[in-house]
């Protein structure tokens, strides 16, 4: 892995769609006015301001979205930072009953729901200063499997004792090769962050899972005792690559094991 550190130069670009200004010189200065995303807390202004509970299922051709035909096993609140809604699908699919509540909800009011694992949806931004939910996620670890995605399993790492750093440039795009450490299988994702999780820093609980094949920076991670993985793809990607759908089966597992 050779992510940039944070105190380095952050590159940024503008892109001028406006027959107004031309002038390179004005653009170069617009670029470099443009904020870094370190330290930005994006999250919180695109969750949710409440909690709702979700039964919507996949598209399925001539139905539409499949609507209260899946039986639920699992009980699963989701916390948003900023969630795709096809997430949420992927794991009605499988048969969970979800809620989803916002990202500062407590985790003692979850935890009092008694749900069979709380899941970590994605989201924009940098995670290190979202400082209350970290210590919110702490709150569940050991108590109930988790599973995260994007954010939420960078969050994840923090939670854990480790730490973010950001990428030079981050990996976006829906054609990206990773290998899934366990089956040695490889699987094209879709991806979108700038931030990346130090494995590294968390060799004292968890082991890498997944690795980017194009920067060997770190796709996933598992506990090395308790329920809990994360990945930084997209599995729920849509359109785009479902190589990696079988996720949210692993976190099914998890669940049926842990009941």
């Amino acid at each position: 892995m050779n992510p940039q550190d944070r105190s380095s130069a952050d590159p940024r670009a503008e892109i001028s769609a406006t027959t107004v200004d031309l002038d390179r010189r004005s653009l170069l200065k617009k670029a470099q006015e443009i904020p870094s995303m370190a330290g930005l807390d994006l999250a919180s202004g695109v969750a949710c301001d409440k909690p709702y509970h979700w039964s919507e299922g996949p598209w399925k051709l001539g139905e539409g979205y499949i609507k209260g035909k899946k039986k639920f096993k699992y009980k699963v609140i989701a916390y948003d930072f900023g969630i795709k809604f096809n997430i949420l699908r992927c794991l009605v699919n499988y048969g969970c009953d979800v809620t989803v509540v916002p990202a500062a909800f407590p985790a003692e009011e979850a935890l009092a729901m008694a749900p069979d694992g709380i899941f970590l949806s994605n989201g924009p931004g940098d995670p290190e200063p979202m400082y209350d939910v970290i210590e919110n996620i702490k709150k569940f670890i050991g108590k109930i499997p988790i599973f995260g995605i994007c954010l939420g399993h960078q969050l994840l790492g923090l939670a854990l004792g480790g730490r973010t750093v950001k990428l030079k440039f981050g990996n976006h795009g829906s054609n990206l090769p990773v290998l899934d450490l366990a089956t040695r299988r490889v699987e094209i994702t879709a991806q979108n962050h700038g931030f990346s999780v130090d494995i590294v820093s968390l060799s004292h609980a968890c082991e890498l899972a997944h690795e980017n094949l194009n920067d060997q920076t770190v796709e996933g991670m598992r506990h090395k005792e308790l329920p809990i993985f994360s990945v930084q793809h997209h599995p729920e990607a849509s359109p785009g690559p479902h190589d990696s759908n079988y996720l949210f089966g692993r976190f099914v597992e998890l669940m049926e094991k842990n009941k």
